[in-house]
């Protein structure tokens, strides 16, 4: 009796943060299914979070295997950029390259953030960690958290995937609130020139360049990025375009949620500071989203021809939710009004800057 009561003792110790957990996977799961929530990781986190949270799993050395080949390394976050810059098509900025500049004024979240976490965090690369949930960018969060080497990165993983999805219910309450329905209203026809084959080729190139001169830090994730799209340009390897947008994609963001639960597990995942962190993550979005609109109202004090300030707030990195939400509410407001090419080249302009700001990030305090 007394060698089966030390064999069941871990259960008896931890066993209500266990069920905590537990109910947090099933929440996780209930939002992938029910309400559609980036469905691809947020059930594969969920059931995960699950998996090692049970006294003796034996799913936790498989799943700490998968998560030191592919995450402690940054191996499945640089994968799955391979993926996403596939999936990008920069043709609606190289047509007007000023929508870069609406990418880089919404990553002011993040450095804001950092200024907040950094009172309440005393180690300052756990600040600049959770200050990067403000990419909105799951791999680049990831890629950050791990290279600062901080005990928060389950959370921040956590936040940085849930507030993505949740871009839909964050963006247009602070897009409203923030504009006119005059700004709202206001059209902008899309008169993008075609571009050229050679110029889709170089620009890829020419990003990588330039970001392994000035910001060497950001280019791991910002090369594999470039490749991915690189792939999609070239005209020659289609097949393989096709298989790192949708098989490659898919395969490794299963892998990365069911890894990502490695964090998860209850002694290290329950304790004031996590809800501290999503409190920090949901501030970054929100400043992220208001600086790009904010940065449109500005430029349109000086512009003859309006901008609507809302095309702003899709310069988060969640490609292609929020140039899509940015769309659909110019729609909402004239139905005449068609904004998705001005909103996905200020997305795809973000993708490219949150990554940077993540290699400014790992530049300054790692």
């Amino acid at each position: 009796m007394g060698d089966i009561g030390i064999l069941f003792e871990p259960m008896t110790q931890i066993i209500w943060q266990q069920i905590v957990m537990w109910l947090i996977g099933g929440v996780l799961i209930f939002l992938a299914i029910k309400k559609n929530m980036e469905p691809t990781l947020l059930l594969p986190i969920g059931l995960g979070t699950i998996l090692v949270n049970f006294p003796l799993s034996g799913a936790l050395e498989p799943i700490q295997t998968l998560y030191e080949a592919g995450i402690a390394n940054e191996l499945f976050p640089l994968l799955l950029f391979i993926g996403i810059g596939a999936m990008i098509d920069f043709g609606p900025v190289l047509s007007n390259p000023k929508l870069m500049l609406f990418g880089a004024a919404a990553q002011f979240g993040i450095f804001f953030t950092l200024c907040m976490a950094s009172i309440f965090f005393p180690n300052i690369k756990d600040a600049a960690s959770i200050a990067i949930i403000g990419a909105a960018d799951g791999p680049t969060a990831i890629s950050v958290a791990n290279a600062m080497g901080t005990p928060y990165a389950g959370a921040i993983t956590v936040a940085a995937y849930s507030y993505m999805a949740l871009v839909p219910i964050i963006q247009p309450p602070v897009i409203r609130l923030l504009t006119t329905r005059k700004e709202r209203l206001i059209r902008m026809p899309y008169k993008g020139a075609s571009v050229s084959k050679t110029t889709r080729i170089l620009f890829p190139i020419f990003i990588t360049v330039l970001s392994g001169i000035f910001v060497p830090n950001s280019l791991g994730l910002v090369g594999f990025l470039m490749f991915g799209n690189l792939i999609r340009e070239c005209g020659v390897l289609d097949s393989l375009s096709a298989t790192a947008q949708n098989a490659l994609a898919n395969l490794v963001t299963i892998f990365l949620g069911i890894t990502v639960a490695f964090q998860m597990q209850a002694e290290k995942f329950l304790h004031p500071a996590t809800l501290l962190i999503l409190a920090l993550g949901l501030v970054a979005f929100i400043m992220d989203t208001a600086g790009g609109v904010l940065f449109a109202k500005f430029l349109n004090l000086f512009l003859k021809n309006k901008m609507n300030p809302m095309i702003g707030a899709a310069g988060i990195s969640a490609f292609p939710m929020a140039g899509r939400i940015v769309h659909k509410m110019g729609q909402e407001e004239d139905n005449q009004n068609f904004l998705l090419m001005h909103s996905m080249g200020v997305n795809v302009s973000g993708q490219i800057a949150s990554v940077i700001a993540g290699g400014l990030i790992l530049g300054f305090f790692s």
